[in-house]
């Protein structure tokens, strides 16, 4: 098939465009051309947030699927629905399942869980992205299939607050911090788990018009997370529960997708998934993906960044709390 990809080098996007080329299809990535091309690929420039940009890159082409990554927006949606109708059989839009409900009020998570997060407005704009791509299917039968990823990592992204700055504390021997008690649940999921579901995906008819997410069925606690990426460094982390209100408090950048998201339990039922393509299974634990990542961050100092400034943010959290 013929596959236009807005991205395609990110973190999760990555996966799916190396993997799209493997099977044999022709992948286009249109993006602002700002790193190498993977190999297989044809490049188009343009700009995911410059509508004009959009339709002077892609000319009179037409695609059997459209995959947006860089998709955060209304806005975007609506001019992305004016552009791809009658040009495309497909429209994967990427949302977030930080859409889902906050505060969650049951487990499994299913993909007809009421959409509504007053904590974060990331996730308020994917629903309402949502929103318009559903009347656009209702009313006019434009081609969407909707995906919802949950925390989705690969080598080179840490799923821990604080990136390496939290991995550097760990080496150190200084204490991290990990919010509330440590022991709500999480799901993480190895974008090349993510890749074989979602290239899955394409052309598939029984997939348009719904909502999909696709996440691992291996559920961790966030001591469970600190404490393997602390295995794979071969350091037992030093564990400083704090309240994610008071974290946010310290750290605004990282309240609204703390205390919108992570702070909250979440386990996904991934039966539709399952079903849309069959055989699919995450196959990758997070004790392999998080010797990989480290790997990835042990091979080139120049990874191994800390910011001073959340360094100390941290030092404050633990004097305040670790008592």
């Amino acid at each position: 098939m013929r596959i236009l990809i807005i991205g395609g080098t990110g973190n999760i996007s990555s996966h799916v465009t190396e993997l799209a080329v493997s099977q044999g299809h022709d992948v286009v990535l249109l993006n602002r051309g700002n790193r190498p091309l993977p190999e297989g690929t044809r490049g188009i420039i343009g700009d995911a947030g410059d509508p004009a940009s959009i339709e002077a890159a892609i000319g009179d082409e037409t695609y059997d699927v459209v995959a947006n990554f860089r998709s955060f927006s209304p806005q975007q949606v609506t001019d992305d629905i004016r552009i791809f109708s009658g040009r495309t059989a497909q429209y994967l839009y990427i949302s977030s399942a930080s859409a889902y409900q906050k505060p969650i009020s049951q487990t499994l998570i299913t993909e007809s869980t009421p959409l509504r997060n007053p904590f974060w407005q990331y996730s308020r704009d994917k629903i309402a992205s949502e929103d318009l791509l559903v009347a656009a299917y209702r009313e006019s039968g434009f081609p969407v299939t909707i995906v919802r990823p949950s925390h989705t990592y690969g080598e080179s992204l840490i799923p821990l607050d604080g990136g390496w700055t939290s991995l550097q504390r760990i080496l150190d021997g200084r204490p991290i911090v990990v919010h509330g008690d440590g022991t709500s649940w999480w799901t993480l999921t190895h974008s090349r788990d993510f890749a074989r579901a979602f290239v899955g995906l394409f052309g598939n008819p029984h997939a348009l018009g719904q909502a999909v997410h696709i996440t691992s069925d291996e559920s961790l606690t966030w001591d469970d997370i600190a404490r393997l990426l602390g295995a794979a460094l071969g350091r037992e982390p030093q564990i400083v529960h704090v309240a994610s209100d008071a974290i946010a408090r310290e750290i605004p950048s990282m309240g609204p997708g703390l205390v919108g998201d992570k702070a909250h339990s979440v386990q996904f039922d991934n039966t539709k998934i399952k079903q849309l393509v069959p055989g699919w299974v995450a196959t990758t634990p997070f004790a392999e993906g998080a010797r990989e990542i480290i790997a990835w961050f042990l091979a080139d100092e120049s990874r191994q960044k800390v910011d001073a400034e959340l360094d100390a943010a941290f030092d404050r959290l633990i004097e305040k709390y670790g008592a």
